[in-house]
């Protein structure tokens, strides 16, 4: 009898102790959420007021770039197809945070909607540069960037999804932007662009299928500008006989909708990834600021992203950096191409710069190590008054003194995503032109299972 008591005093005892264990860590789970919101919360205030106070009030174009030198603010006053989606996606965000009132979002974004109906077009694409009073900006050539116009178009469906009474003025801008003219049917790619003033397409095919060009086509097919199959024309890895490539990728050819496509990957640290070109956060991460790539594309994109955070987070630490985070960033000196380079199939340099817009993309697949990373770019003196410089050099500790617009609206949007529960991408794919193309995020399978 006292054996039997004893044994069941035990097994309270331990239930009970593994209660309390269970509730700490339950709390201390949910004290490092409520850290981590609050740190996205107050990041994001500062980082809108970027837009707030560098964005034409007559026109709704923020500028490209600020730039804080020598006790000078040099304010570069011309904007991009992909800066003006990332100001709709960011003013968004900030009404999805509080930060704004949705009527004030409304507003903001029907005057930038208003100046997209003037500007000047070529087959209802924009023009790469135009200045913020609403001009072309003619001295850096007329082109046409495919790439850039997605994030417009994105910007643009997203925005008519969130505010119902925008959704007409919208869709007619992204309907007028007819994609097929840039694409090469005898390939399957997409030409890089096209340069208005001499007629004529660029050299290159956007021939990588893990980079940020992936979103335009995916748009270009949700559209019916172009044919499904060009999904499965772009490359995973280069061919394997293409041996001036960082690897020769190992992988097998499989059928998809009748197209064969070698699911090739290469391999770092013992783990499995299919490269992107240059081996950069943005190329690999930015397309699921609006692409269900982590819902829907679990075996293929979604699970590749992942890598990638794990891998550029590995790199640092094999590097002995006291942060992570490489893309191509501002520099003292202009702009640069930076990147974990085993991730890449021409990997960009490395030389201990980081920019702080790469952690935020990070956010859904590492959210303890971003927040970790926050902390650690904090520490570096990289935040001010409109949030984190674009980079710093955790070698040098020297930091970039400026903002750009493109990296302020991956930051904004990243944090949106993660504290609404994909808000963004879930817009976007209401729209029958994000939802049409789905089918090609789930079917695909990448050799890195």
């Amino acid at each position: 009898m006292i054996r039997s008591r004893f044994v069941i005093m035990l097994g309270i005892l331990v239930l009970l102790t593994s209660f309390i264990v269970s509730r700490i860590a339950f709390a201390n789970e949910n004290v490092h959420d409520i850290a981590l919101q609050n740190q996205l919360e107050a990041v994001a205030k500062k980082t809108y007021r970027y837009f707030e106070d560098f964005t034409d009030p007559s026109t709704g174009l923020t500028y490209d770039a600020v730039r804080f030198q020598d006790g000078e603010v040099k304010e570069a006053k011309y904007t991009s197809p992909t800066n003006i989606g990332m100001y709709l996606l960011s003013t968004i965000s900030a009404e999805q945070l509080g930060i704004i009132s949705r009527e004030e979002a409304v507003s903001r974004i029907q005057k930038t909607l208003n100046t997209l109906e003037k500007l000047e077009k070529w087959n209802g694409l924009f023009y790469n540069w135009y200045n913020t009073d609403g001009t072309l900006k003619t001295d850096w050539g007329q082109f046409i960037s495919q790439v850039d116009n997605g994030w417009l178009s994105a910007g643009l469906i997203v925005t008519g999804q969130a505010y119902e009474e925008l959704f007409k003025q919208t869709s007619k801008l992204v309907d007028a932007m007819n994609y097929e003219p840039l694409y090469d049917p005898k390939v399957g790619q997409f030409r890089g662009g096209y340069f208005v003033d001499r007629g004529e397409l660029t050299g290159h095919h956007y021939g990588m299928f893990y980079t940020e060009p992936r979103l335009a086509s995916y748009i270009a097919i949700g559209k019916g500008d172009v044919p499904a199959e060009h999904w499965w024309k772009m490359y995973r890895t280069l061919p394997p006989e293409w041996d001036w490539q960082a690897q020769i990728p190992t992988g097998a050819f499989v059928e998809y909708d009748g197209v064969s496509v070698f699911e090739g990957h290469y391999e770092y640290n013992g783990v499995i990834y299919v490269p992107s070109w240059g081996g950069s956060m943005f190329e690999g991460l930015m397309p699921s600021l609006v692409l269900k790539e982590k819902e829907l594309g679990t075996n293929a994109l979604g699970l590749n992203n992942k890598r990638h955070v794990e891998l550029q987070i590995a790199f640092a630490k094999e590097k002995g950096y006291p942060a992570w985070g490489f893309s191509p960033a501002a520099t003292p000196d202009g702009y640069s191409e930076f990147a974990a380079t085993p991730l890449g199939t021409s990997g960009y340099k490395d030389n201990g710069t980081v920019t702080a817009y790469a952690t935020f993309l990070a956010l859904e697949y590492a959210p303890e190590e971003a927040y970790k990373n926050i902390k650690a770019l904090k520490d570096l003196n990289s935040y001010d008054k409109y949030g984190f410089y674009d980079s710093v050099n955790v070698l040098t500790g020297q930091v970039t003194q400026a903002y750009l617009s493109l990296d302020q609206g991956m930051i904004m949007a990243s944090i949106a995503n993660y504290l609404y529960d994909g808000v963004l991408r879930n817009y976007f794919h209401s729209d029958e032109i994000g939802r049409n193309p789905e089918d090609l995020l789930r079917k695909e399978v990448f050799s890195i299972q």
